[in-house]
């Protein structure tokens, strides 16, 4: 018997998550000076951190050789004052996507059924399969998720719905009126999962009004992380809001300690910086104005985004892809998001943008 066979059926055929290439693995690769490498693949905040997040960094470093509270008592008091929640709503998370997983763990069990998009994050259906659940796909509609679709795709096994907003990798937005609505139909008994990881890229009129919703539905969970527009991706943390009830559910299996010391000190540091959150949507905003006019010189065909990366069609995107690497310009390819042709690109600075685009545009011609 091979060893694999001891775990079960549903576990040994789940695909890995592959996320983007780090830097140090490009270098190595194709024989380029790490400083030279341009990564654009993964979403990151091109600015960095937060000032005030490095400054807590600093002073927090004294006290690694301790375990962190596990109750993240002065992280919970930020999301609390900033979001107007109860303490009891909060459940902290290594990363947005632990929230996914403790979701999934505690209201998924073997036969029920979760709900989510065509092209959505691939963690929906990671964390579906692990626990043993089916995950059913709704075609998308325009790369956007299809709610009437989805409404018709409940049954008495369904447990979760999983909904990002704005999607990944795709950019695109259900608007408020719509997704209200949407939430009015779903059963009460079937939980709805609004991942929001990209709000703060959001123009004010677009920005998430979920959370105030939260009284009016029982079963909605919104997960935020602090990886994106906060610039904290390398530290993983994030949080969900939701129901008490339901929160205590997810703090029963969490795992202690789940969110380091230093972490929690960045996050509490960066959540009270709206200076740097909105540089960080300006720089988002011109530098996706950068892009699509790019985009639009070269002719290519682009999905319009509302988060911090835009995914392109291009003729052989695995090809496209390998020159670009070869370049030392780091994109994402999302073949495995069923779009073959297309490549997701990160909005970074003005100047990584302008390389990146001049080494698309001599692909481009040469094709």
């Amino acid at each position: 018997m091979h060893l694999s066979e001891l775990a079960p059926d549903y576990i040994r055929a789940i695909a890995p998550y592959q996320g983007g290439k780090p830097i140090a693995e490009i270098a190595r690769e194709y024989g380029l000076d790490e400083a030279d490498i341009i990564k654009l693949a993964s979403n990151e905040n091109p600015l960095g951190m937060s000032p005030k997040a490095e400054e807590a960094i600093e002073a927090a470093l004294v006290d690694v050789a301790r375990y962190p509270d596990g109750n993240a008592f002065d992280l919970r008091a930020a999301v609390r004052t900033k979001y107007d929640v109860d303490d009891l709503q909060i459940v902290f998370g290594n990363g947005s996507n632990d929230i996914l997983e403790l979701a999934a763990r505690a209201f998924l069990q073997t036969g029920d059924e979760a709900i989510y998009s065509q092209h959505a994050f691939a963690v929906y259906p990671l964390v579906t399969q692990a626990v043993g659940a089916k995950g059913i796909v709704v075609p998308a509609k325009d790369y956007g998720h299809d709610l009437d679709g989805f409404l018709q795709a409940i049954t008495a096994k369904t447990r979760l719905i999983f909904i990002a907003n704005p999607n990944n990798p795709t950019g695109t937005l259900i608007d408020k009126t719509t997704l209200l609505d949407f939430l009015k139909q779903v059963p009460k008994e079937v939980l709805v999962v609004l991942d929001e990881a990209y709000d703060e890229y959001l123009s004010a009129d677009d920005q998430s009004e979920a959370i105030t919703w939260l009284g009016q539905f029982d079963n909605l969970i919104i997960s935020r992380t602090f990886s994106k527009a906060y610039g904290l991706a390398g530290l993983r943390v994030g949080f969900g809001l939701m129901h008490a009830d339901l929160a205590d559910i997810l703090n029963r299996i969490r795992q202690p300690f789940n969110v380091n010391l230093i972490a929690q000190a960045a996050a509490t540091a960066s959540i009270a910086d709206g200076d740097f959150v909105a540089r960080s949507y300006a720089a988002n905003q011109a530098g996706m104005l950068q892009l699509t006019q790019g985009f639009d010189q070269l002719g290519l065909q682009y999905i319009d985004s509302y988060a911090n990366f835009i995914s392109f069609a291009v003729d052989d995107a695995a090809q496209v892809n390998q020159v670009l690497l070869e370049n030392g310009i780091i994109v994402r390819p999302v073949a495995n998001y069923d779009m073959p042709d297309y490549l997701r690109v990160s909005i970074g600075l003005f100047s990584e943008n302008k390389r990146f685009l001049a080494v698309l545009e001599s692909i481009v011609n040469k094709s």
